[in-house]
């Protein structure tokens, strides 16, 4: 059995400023859900607060979002949004 991957609809991202998080939608196994991922995500990854460019970081560490978005989703799917923090990127 192939391992999880998360589909990640690029058509969809969206830097949510007053939330501090870049949203987006994306697949795992046929089904959909919605996902944010925290700006200090994004810190962590680039060592820079994002001041603008949150969605330009997000495509450049999107590979390992895209792990970080699979660990969160173990969390629970249920959630009406998938939050991807900083201790998914341990996972």
């Amino acid at each position: 059995m192939p391992a999880q991957q998360l589909e990640i609809d690029n058509s969809t991202v969206f830097d949510n400023v007053d939330e501090r998080q870049v949203e987006f939608d994306g697949e795992v196994d046929g089904e959909e859900y919605q996902f944010a991922v925290q700006y200090s995500v994004l810190t962590a990854l680039t060592g820079d607060q994002p001041d603008g460019d949150a969605e330009s970081s997000f495509r450049q560490h999107i590979d390992t979002i895209r792990d970080a978005g699979l660990a969160a989703l173990s969390n629970g799917p249920d959630r009406p949004t998938i939050v991807i923090s900083e201790s998914d990127l341990d996972r």
